[in-house]
């Protein structure tokens, strides 16, 4: 195997096009289904947001959702090109997967060998967190392929023995971008600190990645401001258990049980190969990872470091949920890689029939995820299918607005309109995008009532938010009360929808 002056791998010719099929790959197998599932909370937030005119959406920035402006504004261009539809939505985080698996699959292959990157690459494009990221419209799939390429060019700029100065450019806005698409990937600094500091890199290499990180963070210091300053939207965090060990182990990048478990008997193989020799040979220096690092150490540093900050600053500060740690998943699936490496010795056909084997554990995840409920149970699209074809235009609809934001059925006529064609929104006081929120702003059912917009109506559709034990009751005492009987029902999978029809006074 050849190795560069610094001792990491030199790609073997035509590696290139590898890379690319790999992440053209990847690309697909996040987009296939990704129409499917309903959209939910948070796309939904995506979506308004980005159809704002861009004055509003400005407007709605400075009060909410600033940490989010710059994807938002991406989306808002995207949007125009391509449509709204699910797929669309989503598409642009499939292609951000493919731009992830194939950063990784650069770094394991400069770091270790060819085959563990397409080892890495594979797995990678299976991993449940990816997968589920890559089908939805948020900023975590783009924030993970920002640190994967971040972390390349850390790579790149440790191996080479005078890296050019438009590499250290790149390196700093590559990370001031990060940043400004989603808040955390700033955590991946400390990652990258304690790589130079592992593999004793000179002095004018810590400067130089000082001076870039330094330039980046003073660009992104206006937003730092904002999410200081609009703290108060992920105080709800503090009210909910998001650190157990369930959410540790399994939630945050693997899905299932069956498949943490193998992943994390794997990385374990992958951390501790390497240190039980080291201290077989008792080679204590060892421990301090020769110039390049190893794969094993950027993974890991990656993986565990922004996820412990995070995770130990929840019991201060309310800032922690699953989802915030996606962009650490590709780090996850080169652990795993270097395990399955380590546990074949090395040998090809080992190393692929293992990886085949971890795909095929993931599958199942893969597969639930592409279910028509598997985003937060949300059924807004068999709302609309529903209304869509048992209503008559100029019937009236309402909406629950007892439940939190996210999850209120009111969101399935902006995200999936087409069912809800020549039917009155009579609760609606002021759209989305004359707010300074994200949502519609509405009236109660009682105070609907009271402004007469229910007076020339004889068929109202309300539409209520259910779990499996219980269906909510918004408003139907107020419709009873103005003369409305049910007298139709229909259940989706997490809504009751109930037809009110206004009963003929006595004596007509």
């Amino acid at each position: 195997m050849d190795h560069g002056s610094t001792g990491t791998v030199r790609l073997p010719r035509g590696f290139g096009w590898l890379v690319a099929a790999l992440g053209t790959a990847a690309a697909l197998v996040s987009a296939a289904g990704s129409w499917i599932p309903s959209l939910w909370g948070d796309e939904a937030a995506s979506l308004l947001s980005a159809q704002r005119p861009l004055p509003s959406l400005f407007v709605m920035l400075g009060h909410v959702d600033a940490v989010h402006g710059a994807y938002y504004l991406l989306l808002h261009g995207w949007i125009r090109l391509a449509g709204t539809t699910p797929f669309a939505l989503r598409l642009p985080s499939a292609v951000a997967v493919g731009l992830a698996v194939a950063a990784v699959t650069l770094i394991a292959a400069r770091l270790r060998s060819p085959r563990v990157a397409v080892a890495a690459g594979i797995i990678c494009c299976l991993l449940p967190r990816v997968t589920y990221m890559g089908e939805e419209a948020r900023s975590y799939a783009a924030s993970a392929a920002i640190a994967a390429w971040l972390t390349y060019l850390l790579v790149e700029l440790m191996r080479r023995q005078s890296p050019p100065v438009w590499l250290w450019v790149a390196y700093g806005t590559l990370l001031a971008a990060g940043v400004y698409l989603f808040l955390y990937v700033g955590l991946l600094v400390l990652a990258h600190a304690i790589v130079l500091a592992a593999s004793r890199a000179g002095r004018a290499v810590l400067t130089r990645w000082t001076i870039a990180c330094a330039a980046a963070l003073l660009a992104v210091s206006p937003l730092v401001f904002w999410a200081i300053d609009e703290r108060r939207q992920i105080a709800y965090l503090a009210s909910r258990t998001e650190v157990s060990f369930g959410t540790l182990t399994v939630s945050l990048w693997f899905g299932s049980v069956e498949f943490a478990v193998i992943a994390w008997l794997l990385i374990l193989v992958a951390l501790a190969t390497p240190l039980v020799a080291r201290i077989r040979r008792r080679d204590l220096t060892g421990l301090r990872a020769p110039r390049p690092p190893s794969l094993e150490l950027v993974a890991a540093t990656w993986l565990f470091v922004p996820s412990l900050t995070l995770v130990t600053s929840q019991f201060f500060v309310a800032d922690f949920t699953a989802r915030y740690l996606s962009y650490c998943a590709p780090a996850a699936a080169l652990l795993i890689a270097c395990g399955v490496d380590r546990l074949a010795s090395r040998r090809g056909w080992a190393i692929a029939a293992s990886t085949v084997a971890v795909v095929a554990l993931a599958t199942p995840a893969y597969l639930a995820q592409r279910g028509p409920y598997s985003k937060n149970d949300s059924d807004w699209s068999a709302i609309s299918a529903t209304l869509g074809v048992r209503a008559r235009a100029g019937d009236a609809v309402a909406f629950d607005e007892s439940v939190r934001p996210s999850r209120r059925p009111r969101l399935a006529l902006r995200t999936y309109p087409a069912g809800f064609a020549g039917l009155h929104d009579v609760m609606l006081e002021a759209p989305y995008y004359r707010n300074t929120s994200w949502p519609d702003r509405v009236y109660s059912l009682a105070k609907t009532a009271s402004l007469g917009r229910l007076a020339a109506v004889d068929r109202l559709w309300l539409v209520e938010y259910a779990t499996p034990t219980h269906v909510d009751a918004y408003g139907i005492d107020t419709l009873a009360a103005l003369g409305f009987a049910r007298t139709a029902e229909y259940r989706t999978h997490r809504s009751v929808i109930f037809l009110f029809s206004r009963q003929p006074t006595s004596g007509t």
